[in-house]
């Protein structure tokens, strides 16, 4: 059985969310912030080490907030995403003020994580099925087969805010359980018991509750990292350094890799309902609704 690691990252500048660090809101009952449950979580799923993705001017607060309490119940590292970490020959072109996104965000853990591994969002609830399921693909996964990946399943209409539009990887799945294509879909909001939205083109798009979502949790092996590092070089070539708001984003890569037979990635369905803090409007709802979760015994008073 593999070693797995979980990897978050907490890097994000949350603009949406209004100022403030969201991936540090305290939202528990005694003061517990969304990824000290994913840690729990994915702790009881088996997971032996975490990664954080964070940024140098961060780090003071992240380890005083999580940090120091994480690393004294299981093996922690830290890595940064930096603008500037950049492949050789390139440099931050003039007005670029944020990172490249989430599979630049990720490329920093090559050279450090070197086991099986998942991905999430700090700032995103997903809940203990997910964690378990993913951990189980890893944790038996072949690790001479490269490609061989996974991804959480996450029902659309469990992943909706009440408090604005959201933007979601939704996906085709084949009848084997396999994806087959990620369809970013922006401004979603539940209307008429559907949900509508738009495409990349700015159309409108319809789409059943029941839809599948990737909410950004994915399981990988460390061969990824290396086609991360290759596509990002050839997505600056391709004019990612034009446009000081591109992003080089996980699902984009996933799905080219897709579609070019390097990856297969087996989606794996939760009826989990996933809750996070897009809007600052979002606190309240999520702190209801762990005080449930505690109150139903799936998770103690105090972590």
């Amino acid at each position: 059985m593999n070693k797995t690691t979980l990897v978050i990252m907490a890097a994000g500048m949350g603009s949406r969310y209004g100022g403030g660090i969201k991936q540090l809101e305290k939202v528990g009952p005694s003061g517990e912030i969304i990824m000290d449950y994913s840690i729990y979580d994915a702790k009881a799923a088996g997971f032996n080490k975490v990664v954080f993705i964070t940024r140098h001017d961060l780090e003071k607060e992240f380890r005083e907030i999580i940090g120091n309490r994480v690393e004294k119940e299981i093996e922690t590292e830290y890595v940064f995403q930096e603008l500037n970490a950049l492949p050789e020959g390139f440099s931050v072109p003039k007005g670029r003020m944020k990172p490249w996104g989430t599979g630049h965000a990720v490329l920093s853990c090559l050279g450090v994580v070197k086991e099986p591994f998942a991905i999430i969002n700090a700032d995103d609830y997903y809940g203990r099925e997910a964690f378990v399921k993913v951990h189980d693909f890893l944790a038996n996964t072949d690790l001479e087969e490269k490609g061989k990946y996974c991804m959480a399943g996450f029902i659309l209409g469990n992943t909706l805010s009440e408090n604005g539009v959201v933007t979601r990887g939704v996906c085709r799945v084949d009848e084997a359980g396999y994806l087959r294509e990620v369809v970013e879909t922006f401004g979603i909001l539940e209307k008429n018991g559907k949900a509508e939205g738009k495409n990349a083109l700015g159309e409108l798009v319809v789409l059943p509750l029941e839809s599948p979502v990737s909410m950004n949790m994915w399981g990988v092996t460390p061969d990824f990292l290396d086609e991360l590092a290759n596509r990002f070089t050839g997505f600056l070539k391709d004019g990612g350094l034009l446009d000081a708001k591109s992003e080089y984003l996980l699902p984009q890569v996933i799905d080219s890799m897709i579609q070019e037979k390097r990856a297969c990635v087996k989606v794996l369905k939760t009826r989990d309902k996933w809750f996070g803090v897009t809007y600052r409007e979002d606190k309240d709802a999520v702190v209801s609704a762990l005080r449930k979760l505690v109150d139903a015994k799936v998770y103690p008073e105090k972590l």
